[in-house]
């Protein structure tokens, strides 16, 4: 069993706010429908943003509806894909989830999500082919409005060396320990937050503390530390 860092919502809303005032607030705005949330999300897997975003756009060029994909052969849906990477398993991911959907929501709506509890919402999500706790999580989050708190490796670094997490909590552990401890109405933010702060400057190795926005309230600093320390995420 892991335990959660003891960490009271003061000292999260105290980083929410330090890094909105270094990058800007960060407001939930509906990103597409909850389908196309789910396929993108499997398509940027081991890749960049910008591969994942032209793999999507290729993809819906080359299919009409999401019914066309489901029913689609996996090469076919491959080819679109490919800029994207691993192209063959995110084909086989992207029709067998869009096929479980229509099996049961021939709309492919999944608004009625909302009505579920965040943790019925990702169970039910993570019930289709493919779709792990981040995948769900993303879903949630972005296309719903659901605090759902997805965890890539920015946002598990820096929550460690902020201390956030113990060191022994697992990425995919992570999620829940986060929804615990950030506030439902931050959650946005502080995934978005993090993100870019890991990418700017939280880095995995040689991370800028002397520019850091939480420098002074961070018990991972290596400006306080060890060169070395904090930087296995």
């Amino acid at each position: 069993m892991y335990n959660i860092v003891p960490m009271n919502r003061t000292f999260v809303e105290q980083v929410i706010q330090l890094l909105s005032e270094a990058y800007g607030s960060k407001k939930w705005i509906p990103d597409r429908d909850p389908v196309a949330v789910l396929v993108q999300t499997i398509l940027s897997q081991n890749t960049t943003d910008k591969n994942s975003d032209r793999a999507f756009a290729s993809l819906l060029a080359a299919f009409k509806s999401w019914n066309d994909i489901a029913a689609a052969d996996t090469r076919d849906i491959a080819m679109p894909i490919r800029i994207g990477g691993l192209a063959d398993v995110k084909a086989k991911y992207i029709k067998d989830a869009l096929s479980a959907i229509e099996a049961k929501h021939p709309d492919f709506n999944l608004n009625f999500l909302r009505n579920f509890s965040l943790d019925d919402a990702r169970e039910w999500l993570m019930q289709l082919p493919g779709v792990g706790m981040k995948t769900a999580s993303c879903v949630l989050l972005f296309s719903l409005g659901i605090p759902a708190l997805p965890v890539d490796t920015h946002v598990y670094r820096v929550s460690r060396r902020l201390g956030l997490l113990d060191g022994a909590i697992s990425v995919n552990h992570a999620h829940k320990y986060l929804e615990r401890i950030v506030p439902e109405n931050s959650a946005y933010s502080f995934h978005i937050l993090l993100i870019e702060h890991g990418r700017k400057t939280c880095k995995a190795r040689n991370p800028h503390c002397a520019k850091c926005a939480v420098e002074h309230i961070c018990p991972g600093s290596t400006l306080r530390i060890s060169p070395d320390a904090g930087q296995t995420a």
